[in-house]
């Protein structure tokens, strides 16, 4: 992060400094955190349903911090310390993430969608990369903490940012759009995650399309342009879709799909034809694959280092990450989050492997509403239909994913809790055995992955 000085942080928030002087240090981080935090940087104390990190200021400061933003200044102002008063942190913290933000003119991207918003980031970054110095969110930083915390992460020497913007809620994606003001613009998909709280997809389409709000006037559009509808959407600036449909002006064909070793295929637009390697298990990585090479060309890339760039993607954290254990035991480690249409691709890819058996482990899908015992349902259903050798359904809302395969003919096993499932789990993950591991990231399947991972490392 470039240095804020006391007075630059009072005038992007409209704060009033409380406790001036001659001499204050300049601001090099920013924190939400008081248990972790850089010495010399800006406490944002913040405020939740449950907790008041205004009750953490005099920790925060007590570890190094320089001063802090607060809406309630506390009894005793330490003098060694500066305090800024605003009327709301959280509104503070965006209107200097939005202020830093302008120092830098450099093309920014902004990405969301209901499935594969944090695949697309990794693989438009490892595009983008290939050529240009890249900041792109790190972790699961997109929410209206992480992505004011991503943008402080900027420095000179950054050539692009990549920024992934995630919502359950309508006016998110525009709350967090206002700081990003992307130059281009994507949506991955409009799926039934959060459907929950918007009601429909329609809503969820409208809550997505608030990207576009704040997308530069001479800015690009990027679609799926297989996602029907995404494909009703009709916006006032340049747009480009991609996919396998003959009206995508970025156009995927010649699919080979290798099993868990990844995808070949080829992608064309106007401007030339590319024939990818995408190192990563799932015909849907097509998708952020020609999107990435809309992205590419929009900035400049050439062919060599657009392809480079795609063969160089590497998933991140439990998203359909393989793991090869002994006597050719794999597994899909795909529990970083899941929902209706992200299990279905992870099924489809776990039974093309060529192991002899294929196990699916799946649990509990938040923010379905009314669809949540169907979906359950489906999911046990298809695992069943693709053939899937055994099912292990595991969680409250899971009893259903259980009922679909037993209903449709399939193998299957139900645990309420992940510590009832593990010892058949254990027995499951037989010698060239491939295993899907599968569910929301509130039932922290990781933990499963980690007890499998020690038994047969």
């Amino acid at each position: 992060m470039q240095s804020l000085t006391v007075k630059e942080i009072t005038s992007a928030v409209g704060g009033v400094w409380w406790n001036p002087r001659e001499e204050v240090p300049v601001v090099t981080s920013v924190s939400t955190d008081s248990r972790k935090l850089n010495r010399g940087c800006l406490f944002v104390p913040w405020v939740g349903e449950k907790f008041d990190g205004h009750d953490f200021i005099d920790q925060a400061l007590d570890a190094g911090a320089a001063g802090c933003l607060c809406a309630k200044l506390p009894m005793d102002l330490r003098k060694d310390k500066f305090y800024i008063k605003v009327d709301d942190t959280r509104l503070a913290l965006k209107a200097l993430a939005s202020a830093y933000r302008d120092r830098f003119h450099i093309p920014f991207v902004q990405i969301t969608g209901s499935v594969g918003k944090t695949t697309t980031k990794e693989m438009i970054s490892s595009v983008l990369g290939s050529k240009l110095r890249v900041l792109k969110t790190p972790e699961n930083f997109n929410n209206d903490i992480g992505t004011p915390l991503t943008l402080f992460g900027l420095e000179e020497t950054h050539q692009a940012a990549v920024i992934e913007t995630g919502m359950n809620h309508a006016g998110e994606i525009r709350y967090l759009g206002e700081m990003v003001r992307p130059d281009i613009a994507v949506i991955t998909n409009v799926g039934d995650a959060h459907i929950e709280y918007l009601g429909s997809r329609q809503g969820i389409l409208q809550a997505k399309c608030e990207v576009f709000e704040n997308l530069k006037p001479e800015g690009l559009a990027i679609l799926n342009g297989d996602d029907a509808l995404l494909d009703t959407v009709d916006i006032p600036c340049r747009t480009v879709r991609c996919g396998t449909a003959e009206h995508c002006s970025v156009h995927v064909t010649d699919i080979d799909d290798h099993g868990v070793e990844g995808i070949t295929c080829t992608v064309t637009t106007a401007k030339d034809t590319y024939v990818l390697t995408i190192p990563a298990p799932g015909e849907h990585m097509v998708y952020s694959a020609s999107m990435a090479v809309a992205v590419g060309e929009e900035l400049g890339l050439n062919h060599d280092q657009i392809v480079r760039g795609v063969a160089a993607y590497a998933p991140t954290g439990s998203r359909m990450r393989l793991i090869r254990l002994s006597e050719d035991r794999v597994i899909l480690d795909d529990c970083y989050n899941a929902n209706p249409q992200s299990v279905s691709a992870a099924l489809e890819v776990l039974a093309k492997t060529a192991c002899d058996q294929t196990v699916a482990v799946l649990g509990d899908m938040g923010e379905l509403g009314e669809l949540t015992d169907q979906a359950h349902y489906n999911m046990g259903a298809l695992a069943a239909m693709l053939g899937i050798d055994h099912v292990i359904a595991i969680g409250e809302k899971a009893v259903k994913i259980a009922d679909g395969a037993a209903q449709s003919g399939g193998d299957v096993m139900y645990f309420k809790t992940k510590e009832e499932a593990i010892s058949e789990l254990k027995e499951q993950l037989k010698p060239d055995t491939a295993m899907l591991v599968k569910a929301s990231h509130s039932m922290h399947f990781g933990a499963l992955v980690e007890e499998l991972h020690k038994a047969y490392d």
